[in-house]
This record gives structure tokens, sequence and C-alpha cells, in this order.
């Protein structure tokens, strides 16, 4: 399996095109998120989006709940909802037509054009791509249980990655079955659909249905 940028994610559905198109692989951008996001910020057009805090630019066309709290470094795209209750923690960049649903937590992410995260989701040091879906309760596991560097396995190839968190990255049009659990370094190709109530690990390459670890297979 491919696991490039460009291989995975269709960098024209998210303002972090430019600045994702510099990484050989999508992890490699997690650690810049937040001057990213403090870079694209004061550049956005006033008349479209409104400044809500010092680090926060919410555009005029998005629903944002009473209840759902936007923290420091952050943009909420055109036409997104951010549900009742949704934790956006921080460094998120969060595209258009998303939903950031009810008891959603955010840290340190990129939600491209069209991601579904719509309820009791965490999303932590991920990037999720262009209509993207995760199911009811899925989650990313961003950091392993030895708390050791987290290694990207696909197949026989190991990549070390020198970080100590990095949660999934999804391709475009990947679907995350309910009450799935992404383990750390995750990485699901385009078009991919994850049975609900699985716990993967390692590559899953596109165009697949995930059942199990040993059975994966070919969408048809």
């Amino acid at each position: 399996m491919k696991l490039t940028t460009s291989e995975l994610l269709d960098l024209s559905h998210t303002l972090a095109g430019d600045y994702l198109a510099q990484f050989s692989y999508p992890w490699e951008a997690l650690p810049g998120i937040t001057d990213l996001i403090l870079r694209l910020g004061p550049a956005l057009d006033p008349e479209e989006y409104t400044q809500t805090d010092s680090t926060v630019w919410v555009h005029k066309t998005a629903q944002i709940a009473p209840t759902a709290y936007l923290g420091e470094a952050c943009i909420i795209g055109p036409d997104t909802q951010v549900r009742h209750g949704a934790f956006v923690r921080g460094s998120a960049l969060v595209g258009t037509q998303c939903v950031v649903g009810n008891s959603v937590e955010l840290k340190n992410v990129i939600l491209f054009d069209g991601v579904q995260t719509p309820h009791y989701n965490y999303v932590g040091d991920s990037i999720l791509g262009h209509r993207s879906h995760m199911g009811a309760g899925s989650i990313t596991s961003n950091i392993k249980a030895d708390k050791k560097n987290i290694v990207i396995k696909n197949g026989e190839e190991r990549i070390e990655t020198g970080r100590r968190k990095i949660g999934a990255i999804l391709g475009d049009f990947a679907d995350v079955g309910c009450n799935s659990v992404l383990n750390p370094g995750v990485i699901i190709g385009r078009r991919t659909t994850v049975y609900p109530l699985s716990s993967v690990r390692g590559t899953v390459p596109p165009d697949c249905i995930y059942k199990a670890a040993d059975r994966i297979v070919p969408r048809r």
C-alpha cells in the first residue's frame, strides 16, 4: 500500500493543501498544525469569517451550538455544524460542510471538507480526508500503552515516525464503523469501509472492506 500524502488525500479539499503538499507522508504534518492555523487565520476574509477569540475563526455560515467549546487555534469552515457538547480542545482545522457532533472531542487535527464525526468520537493527532466518516462511538487512539514512539506498519515495511502521538490518517471517503478503535498510527486507504466494533492496527488498503484483521476483502 502506498502511504504518501498524494495517494491518500485530495489536497484541493482543505485550506491546508499547500502545507500538506510539503510532506511525503501526512503524519509528518501533525507537529505544525497549530502554527498553520495561526498563519491562516489572520489572512481569512473578515467578510466571511468571524474572529470569536484571539486564535479562533468561524465562518459566518457555520452553525455552532451554544454548548460547544472552541479552544485555541481553531478554524471552522463554511456550512459546518458544531453540535451540542462538542469539545474542540484546540489546534483544529475543520473544513467545509463538516459535522462535529454531540460530545465529540477534537485535538490537533485536520478535517478535510465533508468530514463527519457526528456522535461521541475522539479524534486526536489525526488527519481525516475528504468526505471520510467516523460512525458513532468510533475513536482514534493516539498514544501507545508503553509510551514509545509510533512505528507505521505497512506489510513488512516499518516506518519510524519519531512521534509519541499519532492517531489515524483516513483517506478520502474512508468509513469507520460504530464503536471501532483505530489504534495508534493506523492508516485507512481511500474508499475503504471498516466494520463496526473493529480494533484496527497497521494499514488497510484502499477500496476494501475491513471485517477483521485476517478478513480484509476487496470492495466489489
